[in-house]
């Protein structure tokens, strides 16, 4: 074995000559290229490579194969290689005509690939190699292979351990997870030359960082200032979507930013590890991806970031709004954008709670998916992220059970997930239910689940991922800042009679009852709980922050 395999199938030679021409000159550095005449060659070949221990980064298959559809064989792919990407090649006049959008939709939409991309031109077709990168990329990640990504070593799976790899996905930073009696975890820690302390973290530039605090973390990704009390024009409170787009677009019309987050870039979004109904990102992004392009858009612009650190106050003097921080800094801004986002709520079962990292994880936990191989898994959330999560761990568990409170899964997801989750065979779906009890000896070993008409069942899990309800980060915030019965920030039209009295004014769409403070995202009573809601929100603040300080 050398490097990670590129396979083509196609039954037309001089189509297939130009695939091979394409992926051989760009990519037989790093990866060998197969290139197969036919179905039954292919599936004989994957047969062959997975009993050889070969690794498959990518399958691109014809439109039609001996007068039959090309995704038949891509949907048998994920039989001998589940993380393999796998695409159809789309000759350039079949774009936009309505019976291949359809074949192709339907082909993603019950799992049997995941995109298509059109057939190379001339050499060389940048277009194609843009897709073929995106595919790489994915995979890469998937299998926790691409660059820069961040080595943890612990003792245990739970504890601090657990901790640093929940900072780090906060952070939307790859990671990977050894133990340290492990073979990797033993080399790394050889290499390093380190003290016993653990957990340890191995950087992609060497460094390495004993136990380290979330703020050191912070520091050494390069992605923190301190707030040091001077003054801006917008100080932003969280980091998640509608946070980021207000950062990108206040710092790119003139504003001084700040951004101001208690963890890192991403907030609950990156728990997503697939969107794919994003506008402009046909073959989807995962939650982390998206935040760490935000991140660099909104730095490029001149926004300044304070991440790791939590603000535990604010109040209004003289005219500007004054944040103070746990940590004892302070910051302050002519206006203020409350981007804080919600948490997934807990299911407050002692049991489960004292298995959490071993077993027990808060959101898609897309680094701990390697954990569940072969393993039976649950996920609980009726929501779009849930569905993602459970499509994505399919790829690894032997089975995935998605357990909803509501009558059907369509009561809280959007359409073409539930068709793939239905069209998913190890995923099962238990609508009507929640889990009320589990527990294991060091990890989770068992749930109890009950039905909506009262009646229990033990289940065996080896993992349960929890992505339900949702809890604002307001607790924090004065009376002064209307919110509802669930702490939700209330804007605009929303507010009481008393509080646009207390403006003195009409309160703009997005304004609090505070002057110069803002609103914007999940945090926000009657938000759009959708990444492209929050982002739009993010930017329609904007101006309203320009129309109040133009008229200060």
């Amino acid at each position: 074995m050398s490097g990670p395999l590129l396979i083509a199938v196609d039954d037309d030679p001089g189509l297939l000559h130009a695939v091979e021409r394409e992926l051989r000159n760009r990519y037989e550095r790093d990866y060998r290229v197969i290139c197969l005449r036919s179905r039954n060659h292919a599936l004989g070949a994957l047969e062959e490579l997975v009993a050889d221990g070969e690794e498959v980064a990518l399958v691109l298959a014809g439109e039609t194969l001996a007068g039959e559809p090309g995704t038949r064989l891509l949907a048998e792919v994920h039989r001998f290689f589940p993380h393999a990407r796998r695409a159809l090649l789309v000759g350039w006049s079949h774009v936009g005509v309505l019976a291949t959008g359809e074949a192709v939709f339907e082909a993603i939409a019950t799992g049997h690939m995941d995109h298509y991309l059109v057939r190379p031109a001339a050499p060389p077709d940048e277009q194609f190699h843009q897709a073929v990168s995106g595919f790489l990329h994915t995979w890469a990640e998937a299998r926790h292979s691409a660059p820069h990504t961040i080595d943890v070593i612990g003792e245990t799976w739970s504890g601090r351990a657990y901790e640093l790899r929940e900072v780090l996905g906060r952070c939307a930073m790859p990671h990977r997870f050894h133990l340290a009696d492990s073979e990797r975890g033993r080399s790394l820690l050889a290499a390093a030359g380190a003290s016993t302390r653990l957990p340890l973290m191995v950087l992609p530039d060497g460094r390495v960082l004993e136990d380290p605090s979330d703020a050191e973390i912070a520091v050494a990704a390069g992605t923190t200032v301190d707030a040091d009390g001077e003054e801006h024009d917008l100080v932003i409170v969280g980091c998640g979507p509608a946070g980021l787009s207000a950062a990108v677009y206040g710092a790119s019309e003139g504003l001084r930013t700040l951004v101001i987050d208690a963890g890192g870039i991403g907030g609950q979004a990156t728990s997503s590890s697939s969107i794919r109904n994003y506008l402009g990102f046909p073959r989807g992004l995962s939650g982390g991806e998206l935040a760490r392009r935000a991140y660099e858009q909104a730095w490029v612009f001149g926004a300044r970031f304070a991440l790791m650190q939590r603000v535990s106050s604010l109040h209004r003097e003289s005219g500007r709004t004054v944040l103070s921080l746990a940590t004892g800094g302070v910051a302050a801004g002519r206006t203020v954008v409350l981007a804080m986002g919600a948490a997934y709520r807990h299911l407050d079962v002692a049991a489960l709670e004292a298995l959490r990292g071993a077993g027990v994880f808060y959101g898609a936990a897309a680094a701990e998916a390697p954990l569940v191989s072969g393993e039976e898994v649950y996920v609980v959330g009726g929501a779009n992220s849930a569905g993602q999560a459970a499509l994505h761990l399919a790829e690894y568990a032997r089975r995935v059970t998605l357990v909803v409170r509501a009558g059907s899964l369509a009561a809280g997801m959007s359409h073409y997930l539930v068709r793939q989750i239905e069209a998913t065979p190890n995923v099962a779906v238990r609508t009507g239910t929640e889990v009320v009890d589990g527990g294991g000896d060091g990890w989770l070993a068992h749930l109890v689940l009950r039905d909506r008409h009262g009646g229990s069942e033990t289940v065996m899990a080896h993992d349960l991922f929890l992505m339900i309800g949702a809890q604002p980060h307001t607790q924090w915030l004065p009376s002064t800042v209307e919110r509802d019965s669930d702490g939700f920030v209330v804007t605009g039209a929303d507010l009481s009679t008393r509080a646009s009295v207390a403006l003195g004014r009409r309160p703009l769409a997005l304004e609090t009852s505070m002057t110069g403070v803002f609103a914007a995202g999940d945090v926000r009573h009657g938000a759009v709980k959708r990444v492209a809601s929050a982002v739009g929100e993010g930017s329609i603040v904007i101006q309203q922050v320009h129309r109040l300080l133009a008229a200060s």
